[in-house]
Order: structure tokens, then sequence, then C-alpha cells
């Protein structure tokens, strides 16, 4: 039953990289001020505790993926998921946010009150329903569904005499040494996966559909490495972040303006890291343009590096249906496999998939507009999280937090209790906030909050004009009303 007076200030869910780090700058910029974080799962880390499958990595540089205000020290830009686990988990007991999570309680409702001017939330614990209440909800879920990966419906699962796994639920008993793996999709998760496992297996194949836009990077930055020694953390530590975020938007915005030099580098770089003669047309060309999906990165090449030495390889083509010994392709080659990856995408889920309502009446996601990528349309006090899709997460994970602490420093000098984004613009049309090509987006984006046609409406995927625009510009931009 909701009081006036809430139990905690702001209940922040999810204790993920994003979570974490709204936690930290929440008591940074106000110590007196109280949250809660809650927490599906038995474990800090989100994404990163989640998936145990071989070689998890980031996908992207850990000086832009790692938090603004705790530098990255690890020699490894591309760094493995236990070492990325240990940073947000170090990061938590270091500000002593780990006491504020309660974990095993996985919000199911959230029901803010006019009258009360608080949220009521709802959250599934042992079995039971919890209660709090609070002035403020943060939803740090991610967008992605954490009890279930995508695999399509193949024929002829039911008689292969093999074993079947998805990476999202990697099992802790898989043997894969000495044998016959193939791995379906060719986005990162597959592109992680093949490497890793080829290291051991008697041969890994990458069985895809299509071919994705792949990319090697340096494990290790030479440059970032060589001013931590000089410069020492703290003060290498932006500068190799601004570099990345430079080289990551020049990369982006050439591939959209560009795609013709960026598809003939990308091919010039393959051809030296492939056997000779190898077949990049029907592997590595991909029928769309650079970053209209999002482009897979190896580090050190390592997949190119396992094709050049045999123990890896790729197939292009569709499959017919499963046998007892692999897979039949509609080509009519047939794979044996002793194990298949189903490297297939994930479902997406908006806010947990918690039901969201405004005085008792559940609020229709896809009628309401994403606020600078971060609020939503007509909803009162309600923040979230949603990263870029063409550069590191936490990018705008941080720049979101850093614009809340500022809507919060603004309501307690005016004496206010309530903020909440409104559109009064008849002639604002909409899109889907998730204006991106890849099957994962597609199967679920219509089911989310909408994008309008015009700023501050719109999900922005630019980190340079976003730091701008949440950090600097005004909070009084005629759409933010105050109360």
């Amino acid at each position: 039953m909701s009081r006036t007076r809430p139990d905690v200030d702001v209940l922040i869910i999810g204790a993920g990289l994003s979570g974490i780090g709204a936690a930290h700058h929440l008591q940074d910029a106000f110590p007196g001020r109280t949250y809660t974080i809650l927490e599906a799962r038995d474990a800090i880390g989100g994404t990163w505790d989640l998936f145990r499958y071989p070689g998890i990595r980031s996908d992207s540089d850990m000086q832009t993926l790692g938090y603004r205000f705790r530098p990255w020290t690890d020699e490894k830009s591309i760094a493995d998921g236990p070492a990325i686990l240990q940073y947000v988990r170090d990061t938590a007991a270091e500000a002593g946010i780990e006491n504020r999570i309660r974990f095993g309680h996985r919000m199911i409702r959230a029901d803010w009150s006019s009258s009360d001017q608080l949220w009521t939330v709802d959250a599934e614990h042992d079995g039971e329903t919890v209660t709090l209440t609070a002035r403020f909800l943060y939803a740090c879920t991610g967008y992605y569904r954490y009890d279930e990966g995508f695999t399509p419906a193949f024929e002829g699962t039911d008689r292969f005499g093999g074993r079947i796994v998805h990476p999202q639920h990697w099992p802790a008993d898989l043997d894969h040494t000495g044998k016959k793996v193939v791995v379906i999709g060719s986005g990162a998760t597959a592109v992680t996966l093949v490497p890793s496992m080829a290291a051991d297996a008697g041969h890994v194949t990458m069985l895809q559909r299509s071919p994705t836009y792949i990319a090697a990077l340096p494990a290790k930055d030479p440059i970032a490495n060589t001013l931590r020694r000089v410069l020492g953390d703290r003060i290498s530590y932006p500068i190799t972040r601004w570099k990345n975020v430079a080289f990551s938007t020049v990369t982006y915005q050439l591939s959209q303006r560009l795609p013709g030099v960026v598809k003939t580098y990308l091919r010039k770089a393959q051809q030296r890291q492939l056997p000779a003669g190898y077949d990049i047309d029907t592997h590595f060309t991909p029928r769309y343009d650079p970053w209209d999906q999002r482009m897979c990165l190896v580090p050190d090449g390592d997949l190119f590096r396992a094709i050049r030495r045999g123990t890896a390889s790729i197939v292009t083509d569709r499959i017919a249906t499963f046998t007892e010994r692999g897979l039949a392709l509609e080509s009519g080659e047939e794979l044996d496999a002793d194990i298949v990856v189903t490297a297939t995408g994930l479902n997406l889920l908006i806010f947990g998939g918690a039901e969201l309502c405004l005085d008792g009446e559940p609020v229709s996601l896809p009628d309401t507009l994403a606020y600078k990528g971060m609020m939503l349309s007509g909803v009162p006090n309600f923040v979230f999280t949603i990263g870029y899709t063409n550069a590191s997460w936490t990018l705008k994970a941080d720049l979101v937090a850093e614009y809340f602490c500022r809507l919060l420093t603004r309501m307690d000098a005016n004496g206010e209790t309530v903020c909440v984004p409104v559109n009064d613009d008849p002639t604002l049309t909409t899109r889907p906030l998730l204006d991106f090509e890849a099957g994962y987006v597609q199967r679920s984006v219509d089911r989310f909050p909408r994008s309008g046609s015009r700023a501050p409406w719109q999900l922005g995927m630019s980190y340079v004009h976003d730091l701008v625009t949440l950090r600097h510009r005004t909070l009084d931009d005629g759409v933010m009303q105050f109360s």
C-alpha cells in the first residue's frame, strides 16, 4: 500500500554494468539520498555474470565500455568476460553499493500514484510479492530477455544424436575437446565462440545464412598502455577514452557517408589475414552497408588466424534439416557435428518485462515516446538506460546517470518533486525506437516505446551530440515539466 513517505528516494532496477554505474553517480552526487537496487538474479554483473560460453569478451574497447569515473587498468583493451565482471564487482564493493542490492527480486509491476507522488513497485522474491515505494524509478535492465535466448525452429532436432546448446545457457559439463562443432550464426557471439572453441575442438564450422562485417583490432592498445606508463591511470584514461570515441565516431560516419570506402578497406584487411584466394565475396561480404548492423570485432584477428590454421571454417548456406549425424543444408552439403551451438540471437524485453502503470492504468509502451532516449512521455519520475548500438553501452549509461543527477539538483533547488516530459506537438511523427536492421531488433521493436521525428524525442547514436545535450544544455526545454 502506497505511503506518502517512500521507502527510498530512488529505486534502481538491475545490478549490471548500468545499474552499478547509476548507483555510483547517485551516491557520489547525493550522499544523503536513499536508494535500493533490485536485482532479479543472485549476483552482480548482469550480462557479464549470465554468459559463460567459451571466450566471452567485450565487443568494444574497455576504455569506453568502462565507467567514466573508474579507469580500466588492465593492459587488454578488448577484455574477457571474467575480467569485466570483476571490474563491475570491484566498483560496487569499493563504493559500498553491494550493500544496497536486494538479490532475487524481479520487478513485475510498478504503479505511479499522482496523489502520493511516488512509485509503488511489486517484486517477486522466493515466490512471494515484496512491495517497495520510491520517488524515482530508474530502470537499468538492458533490453533483452535474460531467461531465454532466441532459437529458430529447426526441422529434425529431435533426431540429432549430438548435443544442441544456446550460448545464453552454456552447460558447465560441456566438453568440446576433439569434437566436431558447428556454430550457427555470424554475430558477435559466433565470432567469439569459433576461434575460442577451435583451440581444443577437432574442427569448428561457423554456419551462417549471410555474412557480417568483421574487422580485426589489437587486443592490447599500444597507445593506451604507453600513456598509462608515462602519465598514470587517472590522466591517461580520459585521453585514451576520447581517442577511442573519436576513432569509433569517424569510422561510423565514414560507414554512413562513404560506405564504399569502408568496404574496400575491410576487404583489403581481410585479404591480408585470410588464405590466398579465400572466397571473401561469399563469406565476408554482407548485403548491407557497414554499420547498418553492428560490426563485429575480432581481437588480434583470432577468427582469421583459426581459418588460416585450418581449425575453423565458414560455410554460408541455409539449414534444410538436422540429421542423426549433423545438418543437411539446402545446397545439398552435409555437416557432421557432435555439438551444435545455436548462436542465433537474443529475445528483446524492455524493462525486464515489468508492467508500468499510472494511477492503476497500464501504460501502453508503443504509445509513449522516448525523451532523449532515457525517459517516457507522460510517465513521471521514470528514467531508463539504453546504450548505443554503434559504440560502447556505458558511454550512454554514464550520460543518462549524469543527466538524472542534474534533474535532481534542479528539483531540489526549486522545491519540485515531479518531472515528466510531455509531448504537445501534434505535427510530430514517430518511428521505431531502435533504428537498427539486426534481426533480434526487428522481431520485437514494435513492443517498445517509439522515437520521434525530431529532438528531444529521438534516441541519439552520437556520443558527442549526447554529451552536449545531456551534460550541458538547459533542462528547461519546454518539454520537461516540473511541479
